[in-house]
Parts: C-alpha cells; sequence; structure tokens
C-alpha cells in the first residue's frame, strides 16, 4: 500500500492525516498550538509552531511505516490570509498576522479612499475593505513596521511557509492567493490592485495550482519529518476549499456548512461570481471551479470559551463537560427563552463585514440558567449562517435545499438538528466530518500523482451516513428570533463601533 500525508493546518491546531492511494484514512494525529494576542483586535502566531506540529505529526503517524518511500506525497490544507515576511533566505521577519486579526481598519479605509470611497470601491469589487483584510494589512506593515517591509523578500501564507519549509521553494497557489488579491479570470496577482494600494507585486511569491508539483523534500526537510527525500509536495489549498472537496458538494451549486473554530456555508460554482455582503468568490481546490464561501469568523472557538468559563467547576472535578453541556441544552426549549447570544467575538464577514462588532448576551434574566447561555449561543451561529444562506440565495439567485455538514460540531447531533429547524433545511452528515479537509486535500494528491484523473472519487471518500429534517414544531420561534437578530445587530452597530475602533486601532510602534 502508498499513502500521502495530508495535513489540515488549523487556527488552533494541525493535524496530520494517512491516507491510502486507494481512498481510505489509516491514521490521524492532531497537535495544539497557541494565538498569541498581543493587543485589542490583534491575532498572531508563531510559524515555526506550524512547522514543529507538522514534524511531530508527521512522524507519529509514519512511525509504525515500515518503508517511508511509501510515503508518495505530502500536501497542506491551511488557513487562509496567513501574512508571514520571510528574506531571501527564509528568516521570519515578523510572526503571522492571522485571519482574525483587525489591526489594519485605517489602512483600508485610506485604500478605499484611492478608489474614490467607499461606495466606488463597494461598486467595483461588491464588498468594502476591512481592517481584516490581507492587503490593509500589508500597507499596515509598510506603514508601521517600514524595516520588515523593506527586508521582506516574499510575503508567505501559511500554506507558502510550510511549502518552503518542504522544498526551499516560495510559491503561493491559486486559492491562497484569493484571500490576498486574485484575479480568477486571468488566475494572475490583482496587479493593478495592488499597485493602487501601495504594495510592491515582486514581494509576492510566483503562482502554482492545487495540484501542481512543487518538488520534494529537501534533505533537511526530510529528516525533520521522518520521511523519505522522494516525497513530493503539492500545491494544497486553502482549508475552507479543501474542507468543500471533503464535504463530496463539489457539484454546481451544491452546498455545505463547516462548524469547527469558525464556520462558513461554501457553494461550489462552475461562474466566476462578484463578492457581495460578505460572501467570497474564490477559486476552489479543483482549478476548474470556482467556490461561494460565506464565513461566520467565530463558532467552536466560541463555545470553547463558554465551556472554560462555565463549566470550569465541573471539569477540574474530571466530568464530561460536553456531556454535562449537551444534556442541559437539550432540556432548553427552542429559542432558549428568547435569549439571544451573538457569535461575533472576533468581529464578522458575513453576513456583514465588521471589526468592530462583538459579541452579545441579550435579554438575560433570572429565569434563564447556564444551558440557555449554551443554547442561545449555539442558535446565535445557527442565526448568523441562516442570514448568510438567505444572502447566498438573493445575490446570487441560487436556490438550495440541502445541506451537508463537516468539522466537528456536526457530531453533536442535538446542535445539528436545531440547525435544520433554523435553517428549514436538509442537513447531511458524513462519516468523517473531522477529517473532510484533510480528505479533500489528500485527493488534491491524489490527482497531482495522475492516481486519479479528475475530482469525482470524492463523495466516495467521505459519505453520506445520516440525514436531519426540519421540524415544523419550532418553526415559528425561529423565525421570531431570528429577525430579533437582526434587528439587535442594526441596533447596536454604531454603539459597537463607538466603544472598540479607538481601542483596536491604537498603535504604538
Amino acid at each position: 500500500m502508498n499513502y500521502i500525508i495530508s495535513h489540515d493546518v488549523g487556527t488552533q491546531s494541525s493535524k496530520a492525516v494517512l491516507v491510502g492511494t486507494d481512498g481510505k484514512v489509516y491514521d490521524s494525529f492532531e497537535q495544539k498550538y497557541e494565538l498569541d494576542l498581543p493587543r485589542p483586535g490583534w491575532v498572531e502566531q508563531n510559524p515555526d509552531d506550524y512547522w514543529d506540529a507538522i514534524c511531530v505529526t508527521t512522524q507519529h503517524i509514519v512511525s509504525k511505516l515500515a518503508d517511508k518511500k511509501s510515503v508518495l506525497a505530502m500536501v497542506f490544507s491551511t488557513q487562509a490570509m496567513g501574512i508571514i515576511p520571510v528574506d531571501k533566505n527564509g528568516k521570519i521577519l515578523y510572526p503571522n498576522i492571522s485571519w482574525v486579526d483587525a489591526r489594519a481598519e485605517k489602512q483600508s479605509v485610506k485604500i478605499m479612499k484611492r478608489f474614490l470611497g467607499k461606495p466606488v470601491f463597494k461598486k467595483i469589487t461588491g464588498v468594502e475593505l476591512s481592517g481584516k483584510d490581507v492587503i490593509p494589512k500589508l500597507l499596515w506593515l509598510k506603514e508601521q513596521l517600514p524595516e520588515v517591509y523593506k527586508n521582506t523578500y516574499r510575503f508567505l501564507d501559511v500554506n507558502g511557509f510550510l511549502k518552503y519549509k518542504c522544498t526551499g521553494k516560495m510559491v503561493a497557489e491559486w486559492s491562497g492567493a484569493c484571500s490576498y488579491g486574485f484575479d480568477l479570470n486571468k488566475k494572475d496577482w490583482e496587479r493593478t490592485f495592488f499597485k493602487i494600494a501601495g504594495i510592491e507585486v515582486d514581494k509576492l511569491p510566483d503562482l502554482v495550482r492545487s495540484t501542481d508539483l512543487v518538488g520534494s523534500l529537501t534533505e533537511q526537510a526530510a529528516k525533520e519529518l521522518g520521511l523519505s527525500a522522494s516525497t513530493k509536495i503539492f500545491g494544497g489549498c486553502d482549508d475552507t476549499q479543501s474542507a468543500a472537496m471533503g464535504s463530496g458538494q463539489t457539484g454546481d451549486h451544491e452546498a455545505h456548512i463547516y462548524l469547527g473554530s469558525s464556520a462558513w456555508i461554501g457553494v461550489s460554482t462552475q461562474k466566476n461570481y462578484k463578492f457581495k455582503n460578505g460572501i467570497a468568490s474564490l477559486q476552489s481546490a479543483d482549478p476548474k471551479s470556482s467556490f461561494l464561501v460565506g464565513i461566520t469568523e467565530s463558532a467552536g472557538v466560541n463555545i470553547e470559551w463558554a465551556l472554560e468559563k462555565l463549566y470550569k467547576e465541573d471539569r477540574s472535578q474530571g466530568k464530561n463537560i460536553y456531556h454535562i453541556m449537551e444534556e442541559e441544552v437539550a432540556q432548553t426549549p427552542a429559542g432558549a427563552d428568547h435569549l439571544l447570544f451573538t457569535p461575533w467575538f472576533q468581529g464578522e464577514r458575513a453576513p456583514v463585514t465588521t471589526t468592530t462588532t462583538r459579541s452579545t448576551l441579550f435579554n438575560l434574566s433570572l429565569e434563564h440558567n447556564r444551558g440557555h447561555i449554551m443554547t442561545a449561543l449555539l442558535e446565535g451561529i445557527g442565526y448568523n449562517l441562516k442570514w448568510t444562506l438567505n444572502n447566498i440565495k438573493r445575490d446570487y439567485g441560487i436556490s438550495i435545499d440541502q445541506l451537508t455538514v463537516i468539522g466537528g460540531g456536526s457530531q453533536n447531533a442535538a446542535w445539528i438538528q436545531s440547525l435544520s429547524n433554523i435553517l428549514n433545511i436538509k442537513i447531511h452528515t458524513t462519516k468523517n466530518p473531522k477529517l473532510a479537509g484533510a480528505i479533500g486535500s489528500a485527493m488534491i494528491a491524489l490527482v497531482g500523482l495522475g492516481l486519479e484523473k479528475d475530482f469525482s472519487k470524492i463523495k466516495e471518500m467521505n459519505p453520506v451516513v445520516r440525514t436531519f429534517s426540519p421540524e415544523t414544531d419550532h418553526l415559528e420561534v425561529y423565525q421570531e428570533m431570528y429577525k430579533n437578530y437582526k434587528d439587535l445587530y442594526y441596533s447596536l452597530k454604531n454603539t459597537y463601533h463607538s466603544i472598540n475602533f479607538k481601542r483596536f486601532n491604537r498603535i504604538s510602534k
């Protein structure tokens, strides 16, 4: 048997998955790492932590293999929008500025002014820039850390950094380039946009497709990973695209939900659309297709926060807090007795784009307990996804009558039933929901190696195992709470901006 190692490199951890060339999953191992929050609105990570996790997880899953040469290839599916400045020798000049970092609001406004202001910019691109977008953060580096910017040979995303560590080559893959500025029609950097923004395009890497061979492992990388230097490294893709692939929903207008640290609704398409209302139009993992996605920036990470704060004593006593939480949520009525908990812990991208909005627990009273709070948090994520789904239907004319859900959150049956009720749509779960991203990127390597001629086999690699249908009993309360949810955002939008804009944009060199 020959294998592919697929790495799913997320915001909080990296998972290595050993996939056979027969498409079956044989082993997996996960390593966690930390986020650094140096200032309000800032989120950074040490890129070396990614590489350390890659080495540890790789060594673990290949330790039982008799022949390391049986690993034919390695491919990465990574968190998007990373900014890792490196010099010509690959030296890291600044920590990775994470995709959830919101430091560049002033620069986003400045760039839009160069396009004659926000309304004109939004009309051209379909979306306004925010302080979380890559190009404003590149301008932030240029203005606030000019020596770092000057000495940068290439800006690499997380995937590009890991490919460099493996092969010594600095490249960017098409789907990852989308989070910087990528022309879907020309399959090239948005050169005019970068020029107007004041960012030198020659600091960006050459572009490759997901299925392109970047190179083989260097001797040093092979030694650190415990692999043969013959192991091939392919372009890979961002995590949203690999998850879309792993969900099996790759046909035109087929859709899925991902529930992990973040959450999103993604739709595969054969057409290149414009950005609208926080919905991004991106390159698919399949070089011949495109992908619409609306990302809820905080989902599972919010749940972990709430469990840590509300169930700390239970955890200290060795109790299974996930089981306790699920039982309490099951005993709480739909709508959480009119308690709302919005999921905007780190701002939002879709259905609204904002860096200053934060989470709100609304309408709390003495009748509520922690079960209500957890239920409201889970439902709040559902309302956010419903808003995004409605925007996709309205703005793109795409009718979606079923969804496949992947990610760790899909293993909570009560939550999936609640989502089906809130969205009023049929939802399917898969055999390997937590490994969907890794399975999707493994498919890329199978095609890259020529072992598969296209991506059609992916549905067999992660089949549907269960279906949830909406329960009409809760339709009225969820419709009411969804309306209240949207009203709450618009009522507090200006207050969020007033309380957070200045403190998120205090700069000290």
